[in-house]
């Protein structure tokens, strides 16, 4: 089986992480860190918004079984990806809509995904998704990967 690989930011990873598991023919997802300037960024400094960094999830899949479009199609499902580096109470850079694209047609693919996303009207507002060269991806630290596995949804709820 070949496997291919694709970044996708939607706010908090914890989540977007947790989505794209669910998803068959997907293989791997791991939560992390892309598209800044600090090499090997730490959680509290990506935080801090000065790092350019976004979190992000690194989805491996299997495109025999599910094909980047598909994931596509799950990344505009799962988040707004009409507001501005937020996603529900979370706030920051680090929190943006981005598709970091990386070999094959992936960057014709995401823009086209994102201008039927557009035209069809569903979100009522402009798309203001990311759509950038991948660059380096830094696994975030062990507690954050399967979060929502090791501690459920309501660890993540804001009173």
């Amino acid at each position: 089986m070949g496997t291919n690989t694709a970044i996708f930011g939607a706010g908090c990873f914890w989540g977007v992480e947790a989505a794209f598991r669910e998803v068959p023919g997907v293989v791997e997802v791991t939560s992390g860190y892309a598209g800044g300037v600090t090499a090997e960024p730490t959680y509290e400094q990506v935080c801090s918004g000065r790092t350019g960094h976004a979190e992000v999830v690194r989805v491996v899949f299997d495109p025999d079984a599910v094909s980047y479009d598909a994931l596509l199609e799950v990344f505009w499902s799962i988040h707004d990806p009409t507001t501005l580096n937020r996603q529900g109470p979370d706030v920051g850079t680090q929190y943006r809509s981005v598709i970091l694209v990386g070999g094959g047609d992936q960057e014709g693919a995401a823009r086209d995904s994102r201008d039927r996303q557009q035209a069809s009207g569903r979100f009522g507002r402009p798309i203001v998704t990311e759509i950038a060269p991948a660059t380096t991806f830094w696994p975030a630290e062990d507690y954050h990967q399967r979060y929502y596995e090791k501690h459920g949804l309501a660890a993540c709820r804001v009173p």
